[in-house]
């Protein structure tokens, strides 16, 4: 029996800093880029004397990586123990591991608990591929002589070996990172991997089938105790309680998220002090998870683009740790800053929203004034305009573009204040130049700036203009789009359906 869980790669458009603290909302795309956890039995049968055995074999490999680890983790007490000489641990599948199978004792009765016990006998066989977007492949593309553009990305195999940074500071003894783009790799992992066990021990059912509204409801209570392990599972790997919107949108897709109280997480951190793993889960299933996640998704006709400036990404903790350093130092200043950004990200979630109301009551129009603007830099998309509702739709993307920049100056003016850069003046030229192309909407940041993407929206077909124009700015545009679904169950695995003989699987050394 083999379960196959994606969980999709996000992208925060609005709410950077912001969304640390409730009340604040923002507003998250989920992608076409996934993660996807296959799992498996490592024995076909349980062996007569296994039953004496105190532990179960999990095996964790991560293809791209050239790696696999052995663990043995203890029926009794839940504690994981690394028996392989890899000297890379990965504490996100691991804290997964251990939170879903804490799930099931937590959940179970007595029958189920013995079933429970013959599948864990039997071993576990992770394995975890991430989409290749989720990485950056420009050195790649670059030693192969190919130039910057989706369409070269597109020539390399899916979930092709991902190479390391190549600077290694401190004399070589820093561990290499792996170059990423920012969709959170982290979250969409921990996701899948909690989704795919949760599905294989029979905790949850994450069948996709929703014949009926009962099913949809169950489907519902799933995803939510799906949600509330991999949030525990992350943020224990992390060492922190964040505000956890990227494993909210690897859950549920594209949405308007306001964060979870931190304390609904203190049982977790309690574990980490030795209290049982089995009550631990029972109390955060228990807790008062008070998060706020409302449906969203872009407006009809428009595309998420994200690009790649190629300046080697930044770091979000060190950033958020230099604004929450700044809040400290100039309350008075930086609450006015936050108020401000605050209110104008509500104002561009009005905007959407109305413009998604527009499409819905007035489609002809709607779709008129779209194919018209696209063609068209923005400062010409009025011209010519008569028809009232025509009108109405051509203002309510100006004023959707206007609060934008607003959204950015402020983004700028708190960077400036915390002495980070949240919008780098690289990005700034960059944004500015791309929100002047014919057919783009908004350009920005996402989540908390710096160095890593960008991310434009754009109107009808002018998509194809802004990556030419990015990649003679030496700007990689990546493959992704917005997908609104969450975490699904998969019919396979991932690098045997529908992927050409061309793909290699990768060999672990």
């Amino acid at each position: 029996m083999e379960v196959v869980a994606s969980a999709p790669g996000k992208v925060l458009m609005t709410g950077g800093y912001l969304i640390l603290e409730r009340p604040n909302a923002g507003i998250v795309l989920s992608t076409n880029a996934r993660f996807y956890a296959i799992v498996k039995p490592i024995h076909e049968d349980v062996k007569p004397e296994s039953w004496a055995w105190s532990w179960t074999d999990v095996k964790l490999t991560s293809p791209q990586l050239s790696r696999e680890s052995m663990y043995k983790l203890s029926r009794k007490h839940l504690t994981l123990q690394c028996v392989s000489s890899s000297e890379s641990r990965n504490p996100f599948v691991e804290n997964a591991m251990q939170y879903t199978v804490a799930a099931a004792h937590a959940t179970f009765d007595k029958n189920k608990k013995e079933a429970l016990d013959k599948l864990l006998l039997q071993g576990l066989d992770i394995t975890i591929l991430g989409c290749n977007d989720f990485y950056s492949y420009r050195n790649q593309i670059e030693a192969l002589g190919l130039p910057l553009t989706p369409e070269a990305l597109a020539t390399l195999p899916p979930f092709t070996s991902i190479t390391f940074n190549s600077e290694e500071s401190n004399g070589g003894n820093c561990k290499p990172e792996v170059a990423k783009t920012g969709l959170g790799s982290s979250a969409a992992m921990t996701t899948a991997v909690v989704a795919a066990l949760l599905h294989y021990l029979g905790v949850v059912n994450l069948s996709t089938s929703s014949a009926d509204q009962h099913q949809e409801n169950k489907n519902s209570t799933d995803l939510d105790i799906v949600h509330m392990i991999a949030q525990s599972a992350h943020c224990i790997a992390q060492g922190k309680v964040g505000s956890g919107f990227d494993v909210s949108s690897a859950v549920y897709g594209s949405q308007r998220y306001v964060r979870f109280s931190p304390e609904v997480l203190s049982a977790a951190q309690a574990a980490v002090k030795g209290m049982p793993l089995e009550e631990v889960i029972g109390n955060i299933l228990n807790g008062k998870w008070d998060h706020e996640r409302t449906e969203f998704s872009l407006p009809p006709l428009m595309t998420l683009l994200l690009g790649e400036p190629g300046t080697g990404g930044s770091s979000t903790p060190s950033m958020v740790g230099a604004v929450k350093k700044w809040q400290k130092a100039d309350p008075e200043k930086s609450q006015e800053t936050w108020r401000k950004l605050a209110d104008a990200n509500s104002e561009l979630e009005t905007q959407l929203n109305m413009l998604r109301k527009l499409a819905k009551e007035h489609w002809d129009a709607y779709k008129c004034v779209i194919d018209n603007c696209s063609r068209l830099k923005p400062a010409k998309w009025m011209e010519g305009v008569t028809e009232p509702i025509k009108a109405e739709v051509v203002k309510v993307l100006l004023k959707a573009r206007e609060v934008m920049l607003e959204i950015r100056n402020h983004m700028r003016t708190m960077g400036e204040a915390a002495g980070v850069p949240i919008e780098p003046e690289s990005q700034t030229k960059l944004l500015d130049a791309t929100m002047n192309m014919e057919g783009v909407l908004l350009a920005g940041v996402p989540g908390a700036g710096g160095f890593d993407a960008v991310f434009a929206i754009t109107l009808g077909d002018s998509s194809r203009n802004v990556t030419n124009a990015w990649s003679s700015h030496n700007v990689l545009a990546l493959l992704v789009r917005e997908d609104p679904q969450g975490v699904c169950l998969e019919s396979g695995d991932p690098r045997f359906l529908e992927i050409t003989s061309a793909v290699s699987s990768v060999n672990i050394k």
